[in-house]
């Protein structure tokens, strides 16, 4: 680090850079100092917006040259675990994108490269930071839930045809996967944040309409270790634009739903005693900017002050790699139209 700045090199200037850079502009003390891309000019454009820095066509190449502490892969998903594993065998730490790859060998070989070169490993879960999803995480610790006996996760968006064709990796097995993969995969995490950890799942999919190797639509049933039982419903079929991105909690002392387009909005908060917390209800809900909403900044922060010494990482690579398994699960029970236990054997 120089100056008492956390560097960063971008690998990927696609659709999801632009969160990353506007993130790492309101940090003084971060800085990005490399760009890469395949497609020349989306690199030249990242490398203009963070101030004329170095741009590589090539991943191997921005490696080769450094200038920076840390790579930030905002990549097709499936090359996330290669890319991380080159980045700490040249001793960088690793930001991977969500999810951190489409299955689970690649992705172990990635954190124990990052643990046997002594980096660190950071998996972008923004949304765990948005305002209503703390509140409501800050319920769940506190007990205020007594039991949860049921959760659920609605992801009702909608993706053209042409959002698939606009990068040929997009809905592929090998780059992307499908609705649960990909758009869903935040969700995913944040039921397990939430509620637990999974014990086991049964799920349908099915590729309705769109043409991609990967699932445009599915639903699937999960019973969670400490008995709760959960359901998540995704698809990307919705007419005419997105509708809601929502979290269902239910337990014996009290009922929440955060609901909106992408969890932006507290639909419902009941519980048997009132907390002062609960004031802060009426003033979490936001207008997100986007589906992703405004949990990047948060995230970078913790990141730098992590690098600098002064923090413990809030979300590290071991927690990307659970909701990943739950994920491969979904799939798996799809595919062999069976129940499917987790941990994954």
């Amino acid at each position: 680090m120089r100056d008492g700045k956390v560097r960063f090199g971008l690998a990927g200037c696609g659709r999801i850079s632009g969160f990353h850079l506007e993130a790492l502009e309101q940090h003084a003390d971060a800085a990005v100092t490399a760009v890469c891309d395949p497609i020349e000019d989306r690199a030249r454009a990242a490398s203009e917006r963070a101030g004329g820095v170095p741009w590589f066509p090539d991943y191997r190449r921005m490696l080769a040259a450094g200038g920076f502490d840390a790579v930030v892969l905002c990549t097709p998903s499936g090359m996330h675990p290669e890319q991380g594993l080159l980045a700490a065998q040249a001793g960088y730490h690793v930001i991977t994108e969500k999810p951190m790859g489409i299955a689970l060998e690649p992705v172990d070989r990635m954190i124990r490269a990052c643990d046997e070169h002594g980096v660190r490993l950071f998996t972008v879960l923004q949304n765990r930071l948005n305002p209503t999803v703390a509140l409501l995480k800050q319920a769940v610790d506190k007990g205020r839930f007594g039991r949860i006996n049921f959760a659920q996760v609605n992801v009702f968006w909608t993706r053209p045809q042409e959002y698939y064709d606009q990068a040929p990796w997009r809905g592929t097995w090998e780059f992307d996967g499908g609705a649960f993969m990909n758009q869903a995969s935040h969700y995913v995490d944040l039921l397990q944040w939430l509620v637990g950890d999974v014990e086991e799942v049964e799920a349908i999919t099915g590729t309705l309409e769109r043409r991609i190797e990967a699932e445009d639509t599915g639903a699937a049933v999960l019973r969670f270790r400490n008995g709760a039982i959960g359901s998540i419903n995704v698809t990307m079929l919705v007419y005419p634009k997105n509708l809601e991105g929502a979290v269902t909690v239910l337990g014996s002392r009290g009922t929440v739903r955060l609901g909106g387009v992408a969890l932006n909005r507290v639909e419902h908060w009941d519980f048997d005693r009132y907390e002062d917390d609960d004031r802060a209800v009426t003033e979490a809900g936001y207008q997100p900017p986007s589906l992703y909403g405004h949990g990047h900044a948060g995230y970078y922060r913790n990141v730098i002050d992590v690098l600098q010494g002064r923090a413990q990482p809030r979300i590290d690579g071991r927690a990307g790699r659970k909701s990943l398994e739950l994920i491969l699960a979904i799939y798996r029970s799809a595919r062999e139209r069976r129940r499917v236990a987790i941990p994954l054997h």
